[in-house]
Protein backbone atom coordinates (compact mmCIF):
# COMPACT_ATOMS: atom_id res chain seq x y z
CA UNK A 1 0.00 0.00 0.00
CA UNK A 2 1.29 3.43 -0.89
CA UNK A 3 0.32 6.68 0.80
CA UNK A 4 -0.04 9.69 -1.50
CA UNK A 5 -1.14 13.15 -0.38
CA UNK A 6 -3.69 11.99 2.15
CA UNK A 7 -4.81 9.00 0.09
CA UNK A 8 -4.18 5.32 -0.09
CA UNK A 9 -3.57 3.62 -3.39
CA UNK A 10 -3.64 0.01 -4.44
CA UNK A 11 -4.05 -1.59 -7.82
CA UNK A 12 -7.74 -2.03 -8.67
CA UNK A 13 -7.15 -5.51 -10.03
CA UNK A 14 -6.88 -8.42 -7.63
CA UNK A 15 -4.81 -10.92 -9.60
CA UNK A 16 -5.40 -13.83 -7.20
CA UNK A 17 -9.16 -13.55 -7.65
CA UNK A 18 -10.79 -15.18 -10.67
CA UNK A 19 -13.54 -12.59 -11.33
CA UNK A 20 -16.12 -15.19 -12.32
CA UNK A 21 -15.38 -17.26 -9.19
CA UNK A 22 -15.62 -14.22 -6.92
CA UNK A 23 -19.00 -13.26 -8.41
CA UNK A 24 -20.28 -16.84 -8.14
CA UNK A 25 -19.17 -17.03 -4.50
CA UNK A 26 -20.83 -13.70 -3.68
CA UNK A 27 -24.08 -14.65 -5.39
CA UNK A 28 -24.17 -18.09 -3.69
CA UNK A 29 -23.60 -16.72 -0.18
CA UNK A 30 -26.55 -16.06 2.16
CA UNK A 31 -28.23 -12.67 2.15
CA UNK A 32 -27.81 -10.52 5.22
CA UNK A 33 -31.30 -10.18 6.73
CA UNK A 34 -32.97 -6.89 5.84
CA UNK A 35 -30.62 -6.22 2.91
CA UNK A 36 -30.26 -7.36 -0.71
CA UNK A 37 -26.55 -8.17 -0.27
CA UNK A 38 -24.68 -11.29 0.77
CA UNK A 39 -22.38 -12.12 3.66
CA UNK A 40 -19.26 -11.77 1.50
CA UNK A 41 -19.69 -7.96 1.33
CA UNK A 42 -18.31 -5.33 3.71
CA UNK A 43 -20.57 -2.66 2.21
CA UNK A 44 -23.89 -2.87 0.39
CA UNK A 45 -25.74 -0.37 -1.79
CA UNK A 46 -29.34 -0.91 -2.88
CA UNK A 47 -30.06 1.30 -5.88
CA UNK A 48 -33.82 0.61 -5.61
CA UNK A 49 -34.24 1.98 -2.07
CA UNK A 50 -31.26 4.39 -2.24
CA UNK A 51 -29.87 2.93 1.01
CA UNK A 52 -26.46 1.63 2.07
CA UNK A 53 -25.04 -0.54 4.86
CA UNK A 54 -21.73 -1.59 6.38
CA UNK A 55 -21.28 -5.23 7.42
CA UNK A 56 -18.90 -7.22 9.59
CA UNK A 57 -19.05 -11.01 9.45
CA UNK A 58 -22.59 -11.05 8.11
CA UNK A 59 -23.89 -8.52 10.64
CA UNK A 60 -25.05 -4.97 9.97
CA UNK A 61 -22.79 -2.51 11.79
CA UNK A 62 -24.17 0.68 10.22
CA UNK A 63 -27.27 1.39 8.20
CA UNK A 64 -29.44 1.62 6.42
CA UNK A 65 -28.39 5.15 5.61
CA UNK A 66 -29.72 7.34 2.78
CA UNK A 67 -27.63 7.69 -0.36
CA UNK A 68 -27.96 9.03 -3.86
CA UNK A 69 -26.52 7.30 -6.88
CA UNK A 70 -25.86 8.16 -10.50
CA UNK A 71 -28.41 9.75 -12.75
CA UNK A 72 -28.80 11.66 -16.00
CA UNK A 73 -27.10 8.99 -18.11
CA UNK A 74 -24.27 8.42 -15.61
CA UNK A 75 -25.56 5.39 -13.75
CA UNK A 76 -23.77 3.79 -10.82
CA UNK A 77 -22.30 0.45 -11.95
CA UNK A 78 -23.86 -2.71 -10.50
CA UNK A 79 -21.63 -5.49 -9.23
CA UNK A 80 -21.31 -8.26 -6.65
CA UNK A 81 -17.55 -8.23 -6.32
CA UNK A 82 -16.44 -4.61 -6.57
CA UNK A 83 -13.39 -3.85 -4.43
CA UNK A 84 -12.09 -0.83 -2.54
CA UNK A 85 -8.87 0.11 -4.33
CA UNK A 86 -8.15 3.66 -3.15
CA UNK A 87 -9.08 6.06 -0.37
CA UNK A 88 -8.54 9.83 -0.26
CA UNK A 89 -9.59 11.90 2.75
CA UNK A 90 -9.60 15.23 0.83
CA UNK A 91 -10.14 14.18 -2.80
CA UNK A 92 -10.78 16.88 -5.40
CA UNK A 93 -12.48 15.71 -8.59
CA UNK A 94 -10.80 16.55 -11.87
CA UNK A 95 -13.93 15.47 -13.74
CA UNK A 96 -16.53 17.42 -11.77
CA UNK A 97 -16.02 21.14 -11.38
CA UNK A 98 -17.49 23.89 -9.23
CA UNK A 99 -19.16 26.82 -11.01
CA UNK A 100 -15.88 28.75 -10.70
CA UNK A 101 -14.01 25.97 -12.54
CA UNK A 102 -12.18 24.63 -9.49
CA UNK A 103 -12.13 20.85 -8.89
CA UNK A 104 -15.16 19.78 -6.85
CA UNK A 105 -14.41 18.50 -3.34
CA UNK A 106 -15.28 14.87 -2.64
CA UNK A 107 -14.43 14.46 1.07
CA UNK A 108 -13.86 10.97 2.48
CA UNK A 109 -13.69 9.33 -0.96
CA UNK A 110 -13.55 5.53 -1.01
CA UNK A 111 -13.03 4.35 -4.60
CA UNK A 112 -14.47 0.93 -5.48
CA UNK A 113 -14.90 0.87 -9.28
CA UNK A 114 -12.87 2.03 -12.23
CA UNK A 115 -13.79 5.42 -13.65
CA UNK A 116 -13.53 7.21 -10.32
CA UNK A 117 -16.65 5.67 -8.78
CA UNK A 118 -16.55 6.19 -5.01
CA UNK A 119 -18.50 6.62 -1.82
CA UNK A 120 -18.02 10.23 -0.69
CA UNK A 121 -19.65 13.11 1.13
CA UNK A 122 -22.36 14.75 -0.94
CA UNK A 123 -26.07 15.39 -0.87
CA UNK A 124 -28.19 12.24 -0.72
CA UNK A 125 -30.92 14.40 -2.28
CA UNK A 126 -29.05 15.00 -5.55
CA UNK A 127 -28.02 12.38 -8.10
CA UNK A 128 -24.33 11.96 -8.83
CA UNK A 129 -22.24 11.24 -11.90
CA UNK A 130 -22.06 7.58 -10.83
CA UNK A 131 -20.68 7.87 -7.29
CA UNK A 132 -22.54 7.17 -4.06
CA UNK A 133 -23.31 10.37 -2.14
CA UNK A 134 -23.48 9.98 1.65
CA UNK A 135 -24.22 12.49 4.41
CA UNK A 136 -20.95 13.82 5.88
CA UNK A 137 -21.05 11.65 9.04
CA UNK A 138 -21.85 8.55 6.98
CA UNK A 139 -19.10 9.31 4.44
CA UNK A 140 -16.62 9.60 7.31
CA UNK A 141 -17.84 6.29 8.74
CA UNK A 142 -17.43 4.55 5.34
CA UNK A 143 -13.95 6.07 4.97
CA UNK A 144 -12.86 4.94 8.43
CA UNK A 145 -14.41 1.47 8.21
CA UNK A 146 -13.56 0.20 4.73
CA UNK A 147 -10.08 -1.03 3.86
CA UNK A 148 -8.31 -1.57 0.56
CA UNK A 149 -9.55 -4.87 -0.89
CA UNK A 150 -12.91 -4.90 0.92
CA UNK A 151 -15.81 -6.17 -1.17
CA UNK A 152 -18.59 -3.75 -2.11
CA UNK A 153 -21.88 -4.93 -3.59
CA UNK A 154 -24.04 -2.50 -5.57
CA UNK A 155 -27.34 -4.15 -6.46
CA UNK A 156 -31.03 -3.67 -7.07
CA UNK A 157 -33.13 -5.43 -4.41
CA UNK A 158 -35.84 -6.08 -7.01
CA UNK A 159 -33.36 -8.29 -8.88
CA UNK A 160 -31.50 -9.84 -5.93
CA UNK A 161 -34.30 -10.84 -3.55
CA UNK A 162 -36.10 -13.12 -6.05
CA UNK A 163 -32.85 -15.08 -6.57
CA UNK A 164 -32.87 -15.98 -2.86
CA UNK A 165 -36.62 -16.18 -2.21
CA UNK A 166 -36.97 -19.97 -2.55
CA UNK A 167 -34.00 -20.82 -0.35
CA UNK A 168 -34.68 -19.85 3.26
CA UNK A 169 -31.25 -21.16 4.20
CA UNK A 170 -29.67 -18.43 2.08
CA UNK A 171 -30.66 -15.63 4.43
CA UNK A 172 -28.32 -14.88 7.28
CA UNK A 173 -30.21 -14.16 10.49
CA UNK A 174 -27.24 -12.80 12.43
CA UNK A 175 -28.29 -10.25 14.97
CA UNK A 176 -26.10 -7.27 15.57
CA UNK A 177 -26.10 -3.74 16.79
CA UNK A 178 -27.13 -1.35 14.08
CA UNK A 179 -25.82 2.18 13.90
CA UNK A 180 -28.12 4.08 11.59
CA UNK A 181 -25.63 6.90 11.33
CA UNK A 182 -26.38 10.54 11.04
CA UNK A 183 -29.21 11.08 8.62
CA UNK A 184 -29.38 14.78 9.39
CA UNK A 185 -28.55 17.75 7.25
CA UNK A 186 -25.64 17.49 4.88
CA UNK A 187 -22.89 20.02 4.60
CA UNK A 188 -24.45 21.71 1.61
CA UNK A 189 -21.72 20.43 -0.69
CA UNK A 190 -23.67 18.69 -3.40
CA UNK A 191 -21.22 19.33 -6.15
CA UNK A 192 -18.95 16.78 -7.66
CA UNK A 193 -19.46 13.17 -8.46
Amino acid sequence: MLTLTGGYLAAPAFADDDPAAVVAQAEAAPLIAGTPCTTTARSCVDLDSQKAWLFNGGKIVRGPVPISSGGNGKQTPIGHSLRVYRKEKDHKSLESRLPNGQPAPMPNAVFFEDGGIAFHSGSPNRSSAGCIHLNPADAEAWFNYLDIGDQVQVVRASQELPKHRNDATKVSTHEGGVDNGDSGDDNGDDSGN
